[in-house]
């Protein structure tokens, strides 16, 4: 979750977009990709790497699909969420309080606490993550390290100077993922088995959760508000080249960390991924997964605070120099500071965080699919196709589906 903060923040992204070029060239198109890569690098984070890995572990290759599910899920919400900005002006927040008139406020209010709630999740994981890796690196205490973080997280986000440290950790961060794509292609997986697995549902026993969690990780509710408010000036046709070949760069690296799940016996942890790393790489791979862990939680820690209150300011209409403004980030940070120094083991909760945010995800769903249908605020060119309708349904209703059968499996053991 990288650059979630500098878009969010404002920092000269005004600049940049005015700038951004009209007609779709190669040089307009690889600008494009790189200015979207903000959503590929928002899903990038602990929870990925826990999800991903832990997912190829203990099922190998049968949970692929979900991913080639979710990538594609991906790209459909969020060429729509950009959509709506570039016909109307208006972030998918505004088209929302606009759509329902007197009912708007509770409304907005409801999807911002289903929202909010997502952030909190991640925001437990982000913690953890970022301090599991340092613990690695150093062996101090997790205490400390939790107080350290949330401390640092909490000033930079006070002050609103995060650009600069976030695009860096975010470079690490992809270095990792090709470390990982590197050991993916030495895993010893064919070709055939990856391809099968990739458009072959499955649904293996004491798998829901994990399903449902690499759905939650990448398509993430709160990137489809982001989404709706960055493509300003930019034409259809860059937004959706940018759009389709960030997300699908995205949804490999986490198809990759999958693939090299695979190699890792016995029980889950991050110690065990370590060691994989460094028995096929060397022991540098082994300290890179750590300091990259540390990396993707600490933007993340970063930015999900961040991105609730984002959300609120376009729902809601909170001013970012408001005290609720502040208030809601404060709350997030201190959920995940919360669960940190408590000792809560890191993998349950990084998982149950995406799982979360998989439940959520068809309550933003649905009303992303009534603003983007909008016939007042939306000329038919903008609108949904009726195959877009029919692909918007199917996300709908298979993370319904699975997010329902999960609460049903909960109270039934």
């Amino acid at each position: 979750m990288v650059s979630v903060h500098s878009v969010a923040c404002g920092h000269r992204l005004p600049i940049v977009l005015t700038y951004m070029p009209k007609s779709l060239s190669l040089r307009s198109g690889i600008s494009s990709v790189l200015f979207w890569s903000v959503i590929s690098a928002a899903f990038i984070g602990p929870g990925t790497v826990t999800t991903c890995a832990m997912a190829g572990s203990r099922f190998g290759l049968q949970l692929l699909w979900a991913l080639t599910f979710s990538t594609l899920g991906t790209m459909l919400l969020q060429e729509a969420a950009a959509r709506i900005t570039l016909a109307s002006g208006l972030s998918l927040g505004d088209v929302i309080a606009r759509s329902y008139g007197e009912k708007a406020r509770w409304i907005s209010g409801l999807l911002f606490g289903a929202v909010a709630l997502g952030c909190a999740a991640y925001e437990a994981g982000n913690i953890l993550g970022a301090v599991s890796g340092l613990a690695l690196l150093t062996g101090a205490p997790v205490s400390i390290l939790t107080a350290i973080v949330g401390a640092v997280c909490m000033v930079l986000l006070w002050q609103g100077s995060t650009r600069l440290i976030a695009n860096f950790l975010g470079l690490v961060v992809f270095v990792m993922g090709v470390a990982f794509t590197y050991v993916a292609l030495n895993s010893g997986q064919s070709a055939g088995a990856f391809g099968k697995a990739l458009v072959s549902p499955s649904l293996p026993p004491d798998s829901m959760v994990l399903i449902i969690g690499l759905i939650g990780t990448t398509i993430v509710p709160y990137n489809l508000f982001l989404g709706s408010g960055i493509g300003r000036n930019q034409s259809l046709s860059e937004m959706r080249w940018g759009i389709g070949l960030a997300v699908l760069i995205g949804g490999l690296i986490s198809m990759t960390i999958l693939v090299a799940g695979t190699l890792i016996r016995g029980d889950f942890s991050f110690q065990n991924v370590a060691q994989t790393l460094s028995a096929r790489l060397g022991s540098w791979a082994g300290a890179l997964f750590a300091f990259g862990l540390f990396a993707a939680g600490f933007t993340s820690a970063l930015t999900a605070p961040l991105a609730a209150a984002v959300t609120a300011q376009s729902l809601l209409g909170w001013s970012p120099t408001s005290r609720p403004y502040r208030l809601v980030w404060l709350i997030v940070m201190g959920i995940g500071l919360t669960f940190g120094l408590l000792g809560v083991r890191p993998v349950p909760v990084i998982v149950a965080a995406q799982a979360a945010n998989g439940i959520l995800l068809p309550v933003v769903t649905i009303f992303l699919l009534q603003a983007v249908n909008n016939k007042q605020l939306l000329p038919e060119r903008y609108r949904n196709s009726l195959w877009q309708n029919i692909a918007f349904l199917v996300v709908v209703g298979v993370t319904a589906f699975l997010g329902l059968r999960n609460v049903w499996l909960a109270f039934s053991s």
